[in-house]
């Protein structure tokens, strides 16, 4: 097991290395988390290393467990150069649309960044930004350790998040589905009604709007 985990880190670290050999400034790696749950914001993370930094169990943060992510977030935060983090609540979403709110929250964390990247890499195929050059890279947090290192800063800010909207709406169990369309949650939406943290843009198809009181 162990010997996978530095295999598999190893992997990840020669991507970005590679890419070095092309670029003699800073690789920022940027990933989100929370696109498509019913409830709350959408976050993203930019991150920034040195080329000699190595933190072994690095991998796309929905390959990694809870405990893992907690712990590979706190050394991720120790040994990076700096980060950023980027969240557009669920109202700005349903005024901007997820794609666009997406992206302003991946905007966001690249311009909190302490130090300015030379490249952005970026997972998925559709980000884009005016200021520096970005490489888009399809399933990129199984790719790269820097977005693979930013989808676990995203989904654990993300996750940090919705458990404590668990204590403002104990009817619902954000600490437990954050939000996604669980069977769970569709029953305590269908039982309860919206929360103000919902996202009213998008719509269930078990239910009609009438049928769904506010929930304050």
């Amino acid at each position: 097991m162990k010997q996978d985990l530095r295999k598999r880190t190893l992997k990840l670290l020669r991507h970005d290395y590679n890419l070095r050999k092309e670029h003699t400034g800073f690789l920022c790696g940027v990933d989100e988390a929370g696109r498509g749950p019913l409830a709350g914001p959408v976050v993203a993370a930019a991150v920034i290393f040195h080329d000699d930094v190595y933190i072994e169990g690095i991998n796309d943060s929905k390959q990694v467990t809870p405990d893992m992510r907690e712990k590979l977030y706190e050394e991720i935060v120790e040994k990076c150069v700096c980060f950023g983090i980027g969240k557009v609540d669920n109202k700005e979403i349903d005024d901007l649309n997820i794609y666009n709110a997406t992206l302003l929250a991946m905007t966001t964390a690249v311009s909190e960044l302490m130090q300015c990247p030379e490249l952005i890499m970026a997972d998925g195929n559709f980000y884009k930004n005016t200021n520096t050059k970005v490489l888009n890279i399809v399933k990129g947090d199984q790719k790269s350790f820097s977005i693979a290192a930013a989808s676990i800063l995203a989904k654990v800010t993300r996750d940090r998040i919705m458990s404590g909207y668990q204590e403002i709406y104990p009817n619902f169990s954000f600490a437990t589905h954050k939000g996604y369309a669980t069977q769970a949650h569709i029953e305590e939406i269908r039982r309860y009604g919206y929360t103000d943290i919902h996202r009213r843009s998008f719509k269930l198809k078990c239910f009609e709007e009438d049928q769904l009181m506010e929930v304050r």
